[in-house]
C-alpha cells in the first residue's frame, strides 16, 4: 500500500465539515499512514480533540506556544511525507497563498517540502467568490493538490458546489500525491471480476472471483496517473480517478468491449476471470425442477486473450493471470508463451489468504523476456502496485531507442 509506513500530517481547520477529518483519519490510519493531527482553533468549535486523539497515530497538537518541542511546525514539516488539509476553509487557503504563518496548521504548511493536498469545503458563495478561486489557481499553480469539493446538500439546508469531497477520494488524493506519475497520461485498460454465463433466466455459472484485484489495479494505475478504463462484471463504486467504467456479465460481453477498443490502449491487463465454458443452450425463461433436468451440455468459450496476443500493436504491453492450483510455474509458463503476453501474474488459489474474495494476495510475476518478481502475501493494492512496476519496466524496455 502506498501509504504503509508514511507520515501523513492532517490539518483540520474550523468548517462543519471537519467531522468528515475523522473518518479520513480512521482510513489513513487503516492503510498503514502513522497519521499527526493538527486542530485550529476554529476546528475545536466542530469535533473533539479527544476523538481525533483517539483515532490518530499520536496526540492532535493545536498550538505553536504550548508543545512538547519548542518549535512543533517545524518538527512536523520536516517529518511529514505528505500534509494533507480537510477541510480547507477559505480562511486558511487565503492564509496559506500569501504566506500568512498565524498558527500551528499554517506554519507547518509553510515548513515543509512534502507534497500538499487541500480539499476545500464551505458554502457555494463563498466557493465562487473571485479571491478564493484566485488562491486556489495560486495554490495549484506552487503544486499543491486540489481535491474539488462536490455539489450536494450544505449547512443550512443549502445546495450547490462547496460540500467537501468524499473521504475516499480525500485518501486516494494523498495515496495519488506519494504516488510515481510514471503511468501519466498512459492509456490502460483493466479487466475485473468473474464472468458470468447463463443457464436460463434465472440461474448462472460463474467462479469466486470479487474483483478485488482488478479494482486494485485500477486505483493503482490512476493514481499513477494513467487513464483507466474498467471493464467489470463487479456491482461496486468504481476507484477514484478511474477514467470510465463499463459493465459487462458475460464472457461474449466482455469480448465485445474489450476487443474493438484493444488497438488504442497502451496497456491492456486481462485480470477479470473469464469463464472457460457457457452453457450450449440457455432458454429465457426459468427451467422448473419439476421439468426433469439432469445435466447442463456445456461448449468452450472464446479465449479473446490469445487473439490479443495475436493482434497487440508494437510498444503494446498485455498482462495475463494465472490463478492456479498446482504446477504453477508451469502452467503460468506455458499461458505466457501460448497466448503471446508480455506478462502474466501467476498465484496459487488454494493457498491461505491468497486470491478469490481475501483482501490479500501472493503472485509471481513472469516476464517473456524471462524476467520473474516474487510478491509474498500481502494487500492487493501491493501486489497491484508491483504488477505496474513490471508494466512499466515492460514499456521502458520496448520503448523505441534513437542512434
Amino acid at each position: 500500500m502506498t501509504l504503509a509506513g508514511k507520515k501523513v500530517v492532517l490539518g483540520v481547520s474550523g468548517g462543519i465539515a471537519a467531522y468528515k477529518a475523522i473518518e479520513v483519519c480512521r482510513r489513513l490510519v487503516d492503510a498503514g499512514a502513522h497519521v499527526a493531527p493538527i486542530m485550529t482553533e476554529g476546528a475545536k468549535h466542530f469535533v473533539g480533540e479527544t476523538t481525533l486523539s483517539a483515532l490518530a497515530s499520536e496526540p492532535v497538537q493545536t498550538s505553536l506556544w504550548h508543545e512538547v518541542s519548542p518549535i512543533p511546525h517545524t518538527r512536523l514539516g520536516q517529518s511529514a511525507d505528505v500534509i494533507v488539509v480537510c477541510p480547507a476553509t477559505a480562511r486558511l487557503l487565503a492564509a496559506y497563498a500569501i504566506g500568512l504563518s498565524d498558527d500551528l496548521l499554517t506554519a507547518t504548511l509553510l515548513a515543509t517540502r512534502a507534497p500538499v493536498v487541500v480539499a476545500p469545503a464551505m458554502h457555494t458563495e463563498m466557493w465562487e467568490h473571485p479571491a478564493v478561486q484566485a488562491n486556489i489557481a495560486t495554490l495549484a499553480g506552487r503544486g499543491v493538490l486540489i481535491v474539488p469539493p462536490e455539489e450536494g446538500r450544505l449547512a443550512g439546508g443549502d445546495v450547490g458546489a462547496g460540500r467537501l469531497a468524499a473521504p475516499d477520494a480525500i485518501v486516494a488524493a494523498v495515496e495519488s500525491a506519494l504516488t510515481p506519475s510514471d503511468l501519466a497520461g498512459v492509456k490502460v485498460l483493466i479487466t475485473a471480476g468473474g464472468t458470468r454465463e447463463r443457464i436460463d433466466a434465472v440461474r448462472v455459472i460463474t467462479n469466486r472471483s470479487s474483483g478485488k484485484q482488478g479494482y486494485a489495479l485500477a486505483a493503482e494505475a490512476a493514481a499513477r496517473g494513467a487513464f483507466v478504463t474498467l471493464v467489470t462484471t463487479v456491482d461496486r463504486p468504481a476507484p477514484p480517478g478511474v477514467a470510465a467504467v463499463i459493465t459487462v456479465e458475460s464472457a461474449a460481453e466482455m469480448e465485445a468491449v474489450v476487443m474493438p477498443r484493444a488497438p488504442r490502449e497502451d496497456v491492456i491487463i486481462m485480470a477479470a476471470a473469464v469463464a472457460d465454458f457457457r452453457p450450449v443452450a440457455a432458454p429465457d425463461h426459468k427451467i422448473k425442477k419439476d421439468g426433469g433436468l439432469t445435466s447442463i451440455e456445456l461448449e468452450p468459450t472464446h479465449d479473446f486473450l490469445v487473439d490479443l496476443g495475436a493482434r497487440k500493436p508494437e510498444g503494446q504491453v498485455l498482462v495475463g493471470f494465472a490463478a492456479e492450483t498446482d504446477r504453477l510455474l508451469e502452467h503460468a509458463g506455458d499461458k505466457l508463451a501460448r497466448k503471446r503476453l508480455d506478462l502474466i501474474v501467476g498465484n496459487d488459489v488454494s493457498a491461505t489468504g491468497v486470491g478469490f474474495e481475501h483482501d490479500t494476495n501472493a503472485v509471481v510475476i513472469l516476464g517473456a523476456d524471462g524476467a520473474r518478481t516474487d510478491v509474498a502475501l500481502t494487500t492487493k493494492r501491493a501486489v497491484a502496485s508491483a504488477i505496474l512496476d513490471a508494466v512499466v519496466a515492460q514499456r521502458l524496455r520496448s520503448a523505441p531507442t534513437n542512434t
